[in-house]
């Protein structure tokens, strides 16, 4: 099976990209962020056409998430759910899992938190702790191997960045690894850094100065899988084709075949 991740910013602007891309990768499921549209405008009928089925949590203007399947998923759940009623945690359209071949694929499009210190920043880590206690709650209530992918907005590493960061710097600040590590803990492994050691590989790039051309990028959209689903990976890349493309979305899709 193939899975890819794949902020999008605008499943609107961004349709013909990914239909295109989609025709030339074939994939089992493709979860997407960044949607920014409310459920009812998600323009499904030319994904339906290629044979896709669609779960969708979207959100006018800002957020959202889907996942694109060519089998229909099982039970599918949206936001935190229970353990964030009393929280504000689940009123942007961030989370959305479901299940497939005994393998739940959690979708995430995790807060960017704008700038260290920030009410947004505070956000962030409240949400990440928030997304420790369901990933926990799912390894202790479920028999399905766990796919957790997006955008994590947090690159976990220095050879994550194309260069040295400050500890001020959002995405790379110490608190923000250590919230994702902690996430981690319940067991979930990179599995691009099973076949990719070396830096200078990247799914983001500002639009700003020649970010691409330069490739001056982060590696902030990740593909987690429990111990026995990471032992079976045969492959995962980053495709930076679409970066190329007219109008493309700042980030590009990450892959993994199992």
């Amino acid at each position: 099976m193939k899975i890819a991740t794949w902020n999008v910013n605008s499943v609107r602007t961004r349709e013909p990209h990914i239909l295109k891309w989609l025709q030339a990768n074939p994939v089992d499921v493709l979860c997407l962020q960044e949607t920014k549209v409310v459920d009812v405008d998600f323009p499904r009928a030319a994904f339906e056409e290629r044979g896709y089925h669609l779960a969708i949590y979207g959100q006018k203007s800002y957020n959202g998430v889907a996942i694109l399947s060519r089998n229909p998923l099982k039970d599918v759940t949206m936001g935190f759910g229970e353990i964030a009623a009393d929280t504000n945690l689940d009123e942007q359209k961030r989370v959305i899992t479901g299940v497939l071949d005994n393998i739940r694929i959690v979708n995430l499009y995790v807060p960017n938190g704008s700038a260290v210190g920030s009410e947004k920043y505070e956000y962030k880590i409240l949400w990440l702790m928030m997304l420790q206690q369901y990933i926990q709650n799912l390894r202790a209530t479920q028999t399905c191997e766990l796919c957790v992918c997006g955008d994590f907005n947090i690159a976990l590493e220095a050879r994550d960045i194309y260069n040295k960061r400050k500890p001020t710097d959002i995405m790379a600040s110490p608190e923000e690894r250590k919230a994702l590590r902690h996430v981690l803990d319940v067991r979930l492994e990179d599995v691009f850094r099973k076949f990719t050691d070396e830096e200078g590989h990247y799914s983001w790039w500002d639009y700003r100065r020649g970010g691409f051309q330069n490739n001056r990028g982060w590696r902030i959209d990740h593909i987690y899988l429990t111990p026995d689903l990471y032992e079976q990976a045969k492959g995962c890349e980053i495709d930076v084709e679409p970066r190329t493309w007219e109008r493309p979305s700042d980030h590009t899709p990450v892959i993994v075949e199992v």
